[in-house]
């Protein structure tokens, strides 16, 4: 709604309708508080954990990577010298579409957006000297997910440290990417396979680690609404799921391990509401749709934090105060990662300057906020729980809506989800564009002649670009040629067969064949993927102001 139209109902971004005042009656109208429970108890509303952050708090885990594996060790060193819990890695876009650095379709990209890493030589450089039993790693891949994954795991092992106790996480969630993101590789049935394999794989290799982070964030980005970032993230989540219990593993030796990346920027009731009612949502659809019986089977674990989509060009200091705002939606929501946007990430790669305030943001909340001391402490509130409720039902919803019309690997393989969020971000851009939906220092409170204030933009380095190409050289001239020709021989083999691929693909990476070396060998099987093209101009609900 507009402020000079107050007459017309208001609605939030997921189309509930918000009223001027909430009572007990409205709680018990939408649904009472069944769904509530306790903080540690089925269904998780309140939070998965009895004592949350009195116990412990979120871990802090910034996004961080650029260049090449020198300068993102420097990095995350720094980060962890200023009080930094766990490390989020960026890569770069030819390590994510699965392209070496000397790739010609590399040429200009190489370490412009994260970390290039071309053999795991890479990852020795990029996590020497961090004792990766005390700071845990999640790696932000998925196309070439699998390759990054064994690499991960075998710079471990290489350093002594046990598989079978060490944590972590990679996003490896494909789905998502053919609608958010794009650095997709391989078509649709045979990435879910691949994502399959990594969760059958860490079932018995590395138990403790976490082989997926659904990734209802990028979705969000990309113009969905809380409600559909929620739900269609649980319906990628039932994907893969499904898959691996074809496989023959049970529910509750891996459910236990998958965990979700979600957004936060727009409204702040609506998105702690969000959280509350997906962790219920979930616990419900693991214990009564897939028969978990674990309690850590029906968690909800997600890492929440600012979302881009939220940052301005405009008047970037207050990204700052939209930051702040961020995290403390994911601390009153019960995140147990958070990641916080910089002011400086709608231009440019984080500065130091800026990765350290959006982390002093978080510590803040911790140590001078009062947000660990007590669990839930929005529970309770007339509208909250309300709103708790409806936007569970919108949830179920979709899922259904989503079902009914053949799942969502088939919406997504045939271009239906991109088609609907591609629609909705472009009405959510003329909204902004037209004031209809405010957003200050665009559409609001422009001066006529706004002040130029300097962001400190990430330079890229030819020079780190042919160095790193040279690296990968160097690499190819010592290492055993024989062995990595047998080694990528079994992964093309074995891609043919079906059996599960890391084996292969982990071997590959130990005698230091290159991510491209690998993905060549698996499109030859697999192919690529071609993305179909679709727009959807279906009406939807009027925002909220």
């Amino acid at each position: 709604m507009t402020r000079d139209n107050p007459a017309r109902p208001l609605r939030n971004e997921s189309g509930i309708p918000i009223q001027p005042l909430y009572s007990a009656a409205d709680v018990e109208a939408s649904g009472g508080l069944a769904m509530l429970g306790e903080p540690g108890a089925y269904p998780f509303t309140r939070g998965i954990h009895p004592l949350m952050y009195r116990k412990q708090p979120f871990t802090m885990r910034q996004y961080t990577g650029f260049g090449n594996a020198a300068d993102t060790n420097r990095r995350f060193k720094f980060l962890i010298d200023n009080g930094q819990t766990g490390l989020n890695v960026a890569f770069d876009l030819p390590t994510q579409c699965g392209l070496d650095s000397d790739d010609a379709a590399s040429d200009g990209e190489i370490g412009r957006v994260g970390m290039a890493v071309d053999t795991l030589r890479d990852f020795e450089v990029a996590f020497d000297g961090i004792d990766l039993d005390k700071i845990t790693v999640s790696l932000t891949i998925n196309g070439a997910a699998a390759i990054l994954i064994a690499m991960y795991l075998a710079m471990a092992e290489k350093r002594g440290f046990d598989l079978k106790r060490l944590r972590g996480t990679a996003q490896n969630d494909i789905l998502k990417e053919y609608v958010g993101r794009g650095t997709w590789v391989f078509p649709v049935e045979p990435s879910i396979r691949l994502v399959g394999d990594t969760i059958e794989y860490c079932a018995e290799h590395a138990p403790k680690y976490s082989p997926v982070s659904v990734c209802g964030y990028h979705i969000r980005e990309s113009g969905a609404t809380p409600t559909q970032e929620m739900a269609w993230g649980f319906c990628i989540a039932r994907a893969y799921a499904d898959e691996v219990i074809r496989r023959g593993v049970p529910v509750d030796e891996f459910a236990g391990r998958l965990s979700y990346n979600f957004n936060i920027f727009g409204n702040l009731f609506e998105q702690v509401a969000k959280f509350r009612a997906g962790r219920g949502l979930w616990a419900k659809i693991m214990k009564e749709e897939y028969g978990a019986t674990q309690p850590g089977s029906m968690w909800l674990r997600m890492i929440a934090g600012g979302g881009g989509g939220g940052l301005t060009l405009e008047q970037p200091e207050n990204n700052i105060v939209r930051g702040a705002y961020y995290a403390l939606i994911a601390a009153l929501s019960g995140a147990q990662t958070m990641a916080l946007c910089c002011y400086d990430e709608a231009y440019t790669i984080p500065s130091e300057y800026a990765q350290r305030i959006s982390l002093r943001t978080m510590q803040m909340l911790v140590e001078e906020m009062g947000l660990a001391e007590t669990v839930d402490p929005l529970g309770g509130s007339f509208y909250i729980e309300t709103l708790t409720n409806q936007m569970r039902a919108e949830m179920e919803r979709i899922i259904a809506e989503t079902d009914a019309a053949g799942g969502i690997v088939k919406l997504i393989a045939d271009g239906t989800i991109q088609s609907r969020v591609s629609a909705q971000a472009y009405r959510m851009q003329r909204a902004i564009e037209s004031g209809a939906f405010p957003k200050v220092g665009v559409n609001r409170y422009r001066s006529a002649t706004e002040e130029e204030h300097a962001v400190e933009m990430h330079p890229y380095r030819a020079d780190d670009a042919r160095a790193q190409i040279a690296s990968l050289q160097q690499v190819r001239n010592e290492r055993d040629a024989v062995a990595v020709a047998r080694a990528l021989q079994r992964v093309e083999a074995d891609a043919r067969t079906g059996v599960n691929l890391m084996p292969a693909i982990v071997a590959a990476v130990k005698a230091y064949a290159s991510v491209g070396e690998i993905t060549t060998r698996l499109v030859g099987v697999f192919g690529r993927y071609q993305e179909p093209l679709r727009f959807d101009h279906r009406d939807e609900p009027e925002l909220a102001a």
